[in-house]
């Protein structure tokens, strides 16, 4: 990844121009997150987390959701699960499909059974889905959801927007996200830096505080 080398970083405002600035492309690019953390010690399970966390603006691009239910006209149900059991490849072409799954308490055992050594590593096992609540919302709140996850580096990548946003959108969503790192990280730990980048974009360095 190649990045810029302003020492304390740009302000938000001035580098989401600054990122605009690279060659137009044909379709319209992520705009990805970079946050590396300091002072963190990820030998200890205690200091590794995975948390969902719901963008103001949502990430400006259509995001698939899965439903597994037996309950739910449409779901993924337990029989559908039990087949990838027989099939490696099937089951990882699955995983790949989705950007979130949601899950009913029931098939949560059954769905870390087949699918967890897939779902895992790509930080996509589904967010459950209580019993009486209604499907829709959130599926809507999946949508408009991005998740962050520390394990074996200190280092958090996701997408936070696109072009197709407003400035003002995309900056509302990077200090959502921000925000929320810090809560999430253990006391001693710092942001050390952050960038932002698009997809075929060179990374620019923000300010954090």
């Amino acid at each position: 990844m190649k990045v810029t080398r302003e020492s304390t970083g740009m302000k938000l405002d001035e580098a989401l121009k600054k990122i605009r600035e690279g060659e137009k492309r044909k379709f319209s690019q992520t705009v990805d997150l970079i946050v590396n953390i300091r002072n963190i010690d990820l030998k200890n399970p205690a200091n590794k987390f995975s948390k969902d966390i719901l963008l103001p603006h949502g990430r400006g691009k259509e995001i698939s959701v899965c439903v597994i239910s037996d309950n739910i006209s449409g779901s993924i149900g337990k029989n559908d699960i039990e087949d990838f059991s027989r099939s490696k490849s099937a089951a990882k072409q699955f995983t790949k499909k989705y950007d979130f799954f949601v899950c009913e308490a029931p098939l949560m055992p059954l769905v870390g059974k087949v699918l967890g050594r897939y779902l895992g590593p790509k930080g996509k096992m589904p967010r459950l889905l209580l019993p009486g609540k209604d499907p829709k919302s959130i599926i809507d709140e999946s949508k408009k959801s991005v998740r962050i996850m520390l394990r074996d580096s200190p280092t958090i990548q996701i997408p936070i927007g696109s072009e197709d946003m407003q400035d003002s959108q995309i900056k509302e969503n990077v200090e959502k996200v921000l925000e929320e790192v810090k809560k999430s990280i253990p006391p001693k730990a710092q942001l050390k830096n952050a960038y932002i980048k698009t997809t075929m974009g060179k990374a620019v360095k923000i300010g954090v505080m």
